[in-house]
C-alpha cells in the first residue's frame, strides 16, 4: 500500500442502523475520484460505535466493492488482546489486505507491554499488521524506538501515524526505514510526505479525495512546493471535518459535494445550521 487511502465514512440511515448500500457506494465514489487504498472501520468511521459483527460486515462489503487494485487496510483494533484477533482474523477471512490495529486504550500500558501487545498480535494473525498511533482519541503515543523494535516483526509492516508530529514521524522513517509509514493528517500531508512518508490515510480523503491525490502526485513529479502550496489551502477544510466538527462535520461536507456520506450514529448529532454553511464554504474554497 502506497499514496492515498481513506478512513471510509461508514453510512447510516436514519433510524441509526448499517447502510451497505451505501456504503458500496461511498467505496466507489472516492475510488473513481483517485484513492489507491481503502480503510473501513478507522476513526472516522464510527468503528468504536458498531459491534464487531457490524465491523465484519463492513470490512466484507468495502472488500465486495472495492474495484480490482485497490488494497483493503481494515481497522481491527480493540482495547483488548482477544477481541483484536478476532476481528483481524474475521477481516483476513473476508479478503482484507491488511489489518490496522489502534494501540489499546482505556488502560495505561508501559512502551514494553505495548511493544509485546502488537508482537503477539502480529504472531497470531494471518494477514500483515500495520501499527496506529491516535494520541487524541486514545492518549498513547507509540515511542519511536517501539516502532523500531516491532519493524523487525516479519508480520509487522507498516504504520498509520495520526500524531500530526513531523518530528516524531521523521525519527519513524530514520528507524524504520523499510516500514510502510502514512501520515493521518490531512494538514501536513505534503510535508509529511517529504518527511519520508509513503502516503497518508486521511478523512479528507472521504471529502476532496481528488485534491489528496493532486498532493501526491504533485510529490511524486518533484513539485514539493506545489503540493504544499496545495496542502496549505485545505487545513481549514481539514480542521472543520476532523478535530472542529467531528464525524457530523465529515458527513455533511460529503453530501454537499453528493457523496453518499449517510447519517451520523448516535451520540453523535447531526451539524447545526451555521456549521454546516461553514464547512460548505471550506469545501468551495478547497476545489479548484
Amino acid at each position: 500500500m502506497n499514496g492515498t487511502g481513506v478512513p471510509l465514512a461508514t453510512p447510516f440511515d436514519e433510524s441509526g442502523e448499517l447502510d451497505v448500500d451505501a456504503l458500496a457506494a461511498v467505496t466507489e465514489w472516492v475510488t473513481e475520484r483517485g484513492i489507491d487504498f481503502l480503510v473501513p472501520c478507522g476513526s472516522n468511521s464510527e468503528a468504536e460505535l458498531l459491534t464487531a459483527d457490524e465491523r465484519a460486515r463492513v470490512i466484507e462489503t468495502v472488500v465486495d466493492a472495492a474495484p480490482d487494485g485497490v488494497a483493503v487496510l481494515a481497522g481491527t483494533g480493540h482495547p483488548g488482546f482477544k477481541a483484536t484477533v478476532e476481528q483481524s482474523e474475521r477481516a483476513a477471512e473476508a479478503g482484507a489486505d491488511g489489518v490496522l490495529v489502534v494501540t489499546p486504550f482505556y488502560y495505561t500500558h508501559d512502551e514494553s507491554s505495548l511493544a509485546a501487545y502488537y508482537r503477539d498480535v502480529a504472531d497470531a494473525v494471518s494477514a500483515p499488521v500495520y501499527l496506529y498511533s491516535v494520541p487524541a482519541y486514545t492518549n498513547v503515543k507509540l515511542d519511536p524506538r517501539t516502532v523500531e523494535s516491532l519493524a523487525e516483526h516479519e508480520n509487522v509492516v507498516g504504520m498509520k501515524d495520526s500524531s500530526g508530529d513531523l518530528e516524531t514521524l521523521q525519527r519513524e522513517r530514520d528507524y524504520a526505514p523499510e516500514f510502510e509509514l502514512f501520515t493521518g493528517s490531512g494538514s501536513v500531508f505534503a510535508p509529511a510526505l517529504d518527511a519520508g512518508a509513503d502516503g497518508g490515510i486521511m478523512a479528507l480523503g472521504n471529502v476532496v479525495p481528488e485534491r489528496v491525490k493532486e498532493i501526491y502526485e504533485l510529490h511524486r513529479a518533484g513539485k514539493d512546493e506545489e503540493a504544499r502550496q496545495l496542502n496549505s489551502r485545505l487545513v481549514d477544510l481539514n480542521r472543520a471535518v476532523t478535530s472542529e466538527y467531528g464525524v457530523p462535520g465529515l458527513k455533511a461536507a460529503m453530501r454537499y459535494r453528493d457523496a453518499p456520506a449517510g447519517h451520523v450514529r448516535r451520540p453523535f448529532r447531526p451539524l447545526g445550521a451555521d456549521a454546516t454553511k461553514r464547512v460548505e464554504t471550506l469545501v468551495d474554497a478547497a476545489l479548484p
